[in-house]
């Protein structure tokens, strides 16, 4: 069989393409002007290339057919690729990459309308930056709301995308290599959150894992990919997935962050910069005087 034929998408999409298009075209325009090193580079295209391949080439099928394969398909969109992507930093490349005019017109007054800085500094916040990323995971597995996203193309397509966003926001979060400020989170704090991620996955991929009953029978009713599994094993190995990779992803964010602090704390950017007062201040003529 033709290797190309897997990249065909099952259902095409516009806005994955679009989308897709838009961050490689901004990430190879800006990486000349700003320093990516190569190690980056391949980490950011591996992330993006692993997201267009979960969202949208033949794959898609078995995505929709077999349970496990659902659970594979949200491992790349929520850990793997977004995690990739923020490992390579690219912000600054992909800023590089926009046009100087329309950062100046456009980006620039967007993100720093208060709107925009409200909504971020709530989705930013390490409580709700934890909630979210366990709680999407959560809401489209429970029983009632899976089987309706996995009928309905919609909301099928809002629940992919869900995880894509809140991936990227979690892992650029977690994996920030700078002190804070200008990082919204100091490192310590960084590590903390993405281990209190872990016990909540643990917890639902045994649960799925372990339950004797079939909880998500969309996919007997559907037709699965696969007729020689069981719906009962596949079942299991997502419940696998989720506990067992899915955790593993956060223990090395955590080691991650942990490598990042540790490096600042060498370099010792960790300490608050002393302000430095100007000669001839009100102080010193008090002193002096």
């Amino acid at each position: 069989m033709n290797p190309l034929y897997w990249l065909d998408p099952w259902e095409p999409s516009p806005t994955v393409v679009i989308a897709i298009a838009v961050a490689a075209v901004l990430f190879a325009r800006g990486k000349r002007h700003a320093r990516v090193s190569l190690a980056r580079q391949i980490s950011f295209w591996f992330g993006l290339g692993a997201l267009y391949v979960a969202l949208h080439t033949r794959l898609d099928y078995f995505f929709e057919h077999e349970f496990f394969m659902h659970r594979a398909q949200h491992l790349v969109l929520h850990h793997l690729g977004p995690f990739f992507i923020a490992l390579a930093y690219p912000g600054a490349a992909l800023r590089a990459g926009i046009p100087f005019a329309w950062r100046q017109r456009f980006v620039r007054p967007a993100l720093a309308a208060r709107p925009v800085r409200i909504a971020l500094d709530i989705v930013m916040h390490p409580v709700v930056a934890v909630t979210l990323f366990v709680g999407l995971i959560y809401f489209w597995l429970l029983s009632p709301i899976h089987f309706i996203a996995m009928l309905d193309w919609r909301l099928y397509r809002v629940m992919n995308w869900s995880m894509v966003i809140d991936g990227l926001l979690f892992w650029w979060l977690v994996l920030d290599p700078r002190p804070a400020p200008p990082a919204r989170l100091a490192p310590g704090k960084r590590v903390l959150v993405v281990i209190a991620a872990i016990p909540p996955q643990i917890i639902l991929g045994a649960f799925i894992f372990f339950t004797p009953r079939e909880l998500y029978p969309v996919y007997s009713i559907c037709g699965r990919a696969f007729t020689w599994l069981s719906p009962m094993r596949d079942q299991q190995i997502g419940g696998l997935l989720l506990w067992i990779p899915g955790s593993m992803m956060s223990v090395i964010g955590a080691l991650i962050a942990l490598r990042h602090w540790m490096r600042l704390s060498a370099r010792e950017r960790l300490k608050p910069v002393p302000r430095v007062r100007a000669p001839g201040s009100a102080s010193e003529a008090a002193q002096h005087g």
